[in-house]
């Protein structure tokens, strides 16, 4: 009994130096050069939620908004028009008079920002089995989508997940939304995170049974299809903030090296900046905000030579970033000092 107390001793010390040293070494990617290129340039994005729509919102905080948006150079509005059904219907305020009257004053007052509506869906476990949509809920889907752009957003933003690595049906479904839409309207898409190392999706996955990461090769098949995507910056379980800076730099070189090629050349990327309060956006932040998360991702174009790309940010949410939030983003990222 004694040995088999040791023996297990050991394996639980040798796991926590592995957990540690890795931890330290995701912590030492937090550092370095930010060059001046590496920051707002107008391709930045932020979601909204459905209160927009709703006609919650009122004059002042619309006023509000406009102030945030021209301040912080945002060009993508990412707006919750409905939620997506396992059937692939969408229900939500999307098609709403709220939509329209939003819509028609953001055409006036901001007239150059893109209002896409977003389109989201939450579920449990593997899509590699059983397609996370099947054949008709995929055309009932595209065809909510399609309604969207006819509504007058600027295009849709799929959030889907989590989507397996090998989903067969994803990219399918990216292309049928897209010939719903039109090539004049913008398709956004959601990604799950990049592994930071080949295979770390498979350990995760017998843990728990959940998909939280893609594959770099995955990435490049959904981006392929997609004019935007966007990479998430919560939900990365990192326990302090020094190996958060260290997973988002490395989320940003990561996605560099997938999108390095002629078929995504044209594909505009998005990194995401946690600001959110609420547990129906996503889990409790820890050690994720947004001042680690713009000097991270300016580390990471930096050291990727992302100078030549369409890249930004996406503030999760507008809505519920506070002033400190806020203020991080506008001196870190969209206004830097150095």
């Amino acid at each position: 009994m004694k040995w088999l107390l040791k023996r297990v001793a050991a394996g639980v010390a040798a796991l926590l130096v592995v957990v540690v040293a890795a931890g330290a070494l995701l912590g030492m990617r937090f550092s370095g050069d930010k060059a001046d290129w590496a920051a707002g340039n107008g391709g930045d994005a932020a979601w909204l939620s459905d209160r927009w729509l709703t006609g919650e919102a009122g004059a002042e905080e619309r006023g509000a908004l406009k102030a945030r948006v021209e301040q912080g150079e945002i060009g993508e509005l990412y707006v919750l028009a409905g939620e997506i059904d396992a059937d692939g219907a969408v229900t939500g305020a999307g098609g709403s008079d709220g939509a329209a009257g939003f819509l028609e004053w953001a055409g006036q007052e901001l007239p150059e920002v893109r209002v896409l509506a977003w389109l989201r869906h939450r579920a449990e476990g593997s899509s590699l089995v059983e397609d996370r949509f099947d054949e008709q809920a995929r055309t009932e889907l595209s065809s909510a989508a399609g309604a969207m752009a006819d509504a007058g957003f600027a295009g849709v933003h799929l959030d889907v997940a989590p989507v397996s690595v090998n989903d067969p049906s994803y990219p399918g479904l990216l292309e049928q939304v897209g010939e719903e839409i039109g090539d004049d309207a913008v398709l956004s898409v959601q990604a799950l995170p990049v592994e930071l190392v080949p295979g770390l999706r498979v350990p995760y996955f017998a843990i728990d049974r959940g998909e939280r990461y893609w594959s770099k090769g995955y990435l490049r098949r959904v981006a392929e299809r997609a004019d935007v995507v966007v990479v998430p910056g919560h939900g990365s379980g990192m326990p302090v903030g020094s190996m958060y800076g260290g997973y988002m730099v490395r989320q940003v070189e990561e996605t560099a090296e997938a999108l390095d090629t002629e078929r995504t050349e044209d594909t505009a990327v998005r990194f995401g900046v946690p600001t959110y309060g609420d547990e129906r956006w996503g889990p409790e932040a820890g050690s994720e905000d947004a001042s680690t998360a713009v000097e991270a991702v300016r580390i990471g174009m930096t050291r990727a030579g992302m100078r030549d790309t369409d890249a930004g940010v996406a503030l999760y949410l507008l809505d519920t970033a506070s002033d400190e939030d806020w203020d991080a983003y506008v001196a870190g990222w969209a206004s830097p000092s150095g």
